[in-house]
């Protein structure tokens, strides 16, 4: 239960660039794509996450400054999870945040829709 005290907490102390992002991902709703925001995945808090699209965005601010190699492991862990991470910097959320929207929607549009995370899986022999 910890983890999700400490991502609720993560979500009220969000950095300017973080929220600014948030607004606009959660327009991308209307679209079919469904962000979750610090989502705990594996030990990690992901910022933004579409799992139906194994999609993540993270918002590199100044806390991310000589964490490259830490960065790096944990995005490697991710991907072995089957997630891609698009990390932007918040620079850019802030001063071309349509610029970095048409670039997330573009990556979401080319990822391919992932299993839904509930029901079961599709009968095999069906179909053609």
């Amino acid at each position: 239960m910890a983890r999700i005290a400490k991502a609720r907490a993560m979500r009220k102390a969000m950095s300017p660039p973080e929220a600014r992002l948030w607004l606009a991902l959660r327009r991308l709703r209307a679209q079919g794509f469904h962000f979750r925001r610090q989502h705990p995945f594996h030990g990690y808090y992901l910022d933004f996450a579409c799992l139906s699209r194994g999609l993540v965005v993270e918002v590199d601010g100044g806390s991310h400054e000589g964490r490259g190699d830490w960065d790096a492991a944990r995005d490697a862990a991710l991907a072995r999870s089957g997630l891609k991470t698009l990390r932007i910097p918040a620079s850019e959320v802030r001063d071309r945040l349509p610029e970095v929207m048409d670039f997330i929607l573009r990556e979401l549009t080319a990822a391919a829709p992932t299993r839904p995370l509930r029901g079961h899986p599709p009968r095999g022999g069906e179909g053609d």
